[in-house]
């Protein structure tokens, strides 16, 4: 139980820090999702695939967004998981809100099968520099080819630090298939203690 006596200060600092990983977990979602950023055609290679399944701790509860959950002791846990599919064979329209979340970053093309370290932290550097108004430092700290029940994907590992903002750390995972693909976006702030839990759901992600 969270002691009902904590420092308004502190307080007010852990609501902020939970509304940047809000935002940016919603960004991560808009900006792989839309269409002008990565190009995400039906794989004519790959295997068909109906849905993707993970298992999460029972702290994550849904936090009002589809696919996007809390842990419930936020804000001192500051912690969320993003799930999203993006179905090939469906018009993707964005919302004004989304197109806002974008703002103003480099839409040149690149294809999802191509997409390599370099190239995912050159959009999304330039995705959370219009986010903020600035250089959040975001790294990749390891990008990874990934198979998970025979489709190919990826496992990216990193980091970023907004202004007056403590590290935050997140692990997103890309898998593909013939005309739909998931992903799946863990994300913590340096002092939730939470990554145990995180690994254990990972690998308990399974696509069918």
């Amino acid at each position: 139980m969270w002691s009902g006596h904590l420092d308004e200060a502190f307080m007010n600092k852990k609501i902020s820090l939970f509304n940047i990983i809000i935002s940016v977990s919603m960004a991560i979602v808009f900006f792989v999702m839309d269409a002008s950023c990565l190009k995400i055609d039906a794989e004519e290679n790959l295997k068909e695939a109906t849905g993707c399944t993970f298992v999460l701790n029972r702290d994550y509860v849904p936090g009002g967004e589809k696919g996007f959950y809390v842990n419930r002791h936020w804000p001192m846990e500051s912690s969320s998981v993003t799930y999203n599919v993006y179905d090939n064979g469906a018009n993707l329209t964005l919302t004004n809100r989304e197109k806002a979340q974008l703002g103003e970053v480099d839409t040149t093309v690149y294809n999802m099968e191509k997409l390599d370290k370099h190239k995912y932290e050159s959009l999304f550097s330039a995705a959370y520099a219009a986010e903020y108004g600035g250089d959040v430092h975001f790294r990749v700290e390891a990008f990874n080819r990934i198979e998970i029940d025979g489709y190919p994907g990826y496992r990216i590992d990193a980091s970023y630090e907004p202004e007056g903002s403590q590290p935050i750390f997140q692990t997103v995972f890309i898998i593909r298939s013939k005309y739909r693909t998931f992903t799946i976006t863990y994300q913590r702030a340096s002092d939730d203690e939470c990554q145990e839990s995180f690994d254990i759901s990972a690998d308990t992600i399974h696509v069918h």
